[in-house]
């Protein structure tokens, strides 16, 4: 039996909705680590996935751009790891032949990731949910990881219902424990607070939570590009970046 615990009311309400909905083609991360191999096999399998399910995408591409000399050399870098992350498709372009993609770009040199694109992540994690639903898996949201305990039958985690039936307040909000043979602790940017209050957890095994805060800006007016525009990726991210919704609206960010 699987059992999805989620301490909020639905699905998706805190960071798997707030990110860009990129679909990437695996150009930036490190060869061989698990985020390239990753978002790699991912793209491959993604791809597939919305269209049999009719989730709207677009394979809207995306250029990587740099304006002068050193982001040039950075350029180099990234297509050296996205070959070894196996990335086939990548084209290296002149200032020229990006300007002839998308006539307001300027830039000395661009990669062209004809591979990258956009989706509804909305939709996507509903798709999911009923997936996970019709081989059996069960969702209990309102249900919240308050404790537990790693024990010689499996790991005991003590829930707190909210509270909430069917998104109305009751009175009796109740405890539970569930006892299991395997978790997955998915619970984002209350990951850490989760592992650290399970006894028997090593606490040397809990990484260090990082902070990071990121602001979206919408543009208003015409959208200057179809494609997706991204800087070379500097130390903290990939780079403030232009990107557009389906509706073909565009935006900056994360700052």
């Amino acid at each position: 039996e699987v059992v999805v615990v989620e301490a909020a009311e639905t699905f998706g309400t805190v960071t798997s909705s707030r990110n860009s909905e990129v679909i990437h083609a695996g150009l930036y991360y490190p060869p061989g680590s698990l985020k390239a191999r990753f978002c790699r096999r991912g793209r491959d399998l993604l791809y597939p996935w919305l269209r049999e399910h009719g989730i709207e995408h677009l394979r809207c591409e995306k250029l990587v751009v740099a304006t002068d000399e050193a982001e040039v050399r950075q350029l180099h870098g990234v297509a050296a790891r996205a070959e070894a992350n196996g990335v086939e498709d990548l084209r290296w372009l002149s200032g020229d032949d990006a300007r002839a993609m998308e006539p307001e770009v300027r830039c000395l040199a661009a990669l062209h990731s004809p591979s990258t694109g956009i989706f509804d992540s909305h939709g996507y994690m509903l798709s999911l949910k009923g997936a996970a639903e019709s081989h059996g898996a069960v969702f209990a949201f309102h249900s919240r990881v308050v404790g537990g305990a790693v024990g010689e039958d499996g790991i005991l985690l003590k829930l707190e219902d909210d509270g909430h039936s069917n998104g109305t307040p009751r009175d009796d909000a109740a405890a539970m424990e569930l006892l299991c043979d395997i978790v997955v602790n998915s619970a984002g940017l209350g990951a850490q607070g989760v592992s650290r209050a399970i006894a028997g957890v090593p606490a040397a095994r809990v990484p260090p939570l990082h902070y990071s805060k990121g602001c979206y800006f919408t543009l208003a007016g015409r959208p200057p590009f179809q494609r997706l525009v991204y800087p070379p990726p500097d130390l903290a991210s990939i780079g403030l970046h232009y990107t557009r919704d389906l509706a073909g609206q565009g935006r900056f960010g994360p700052d």
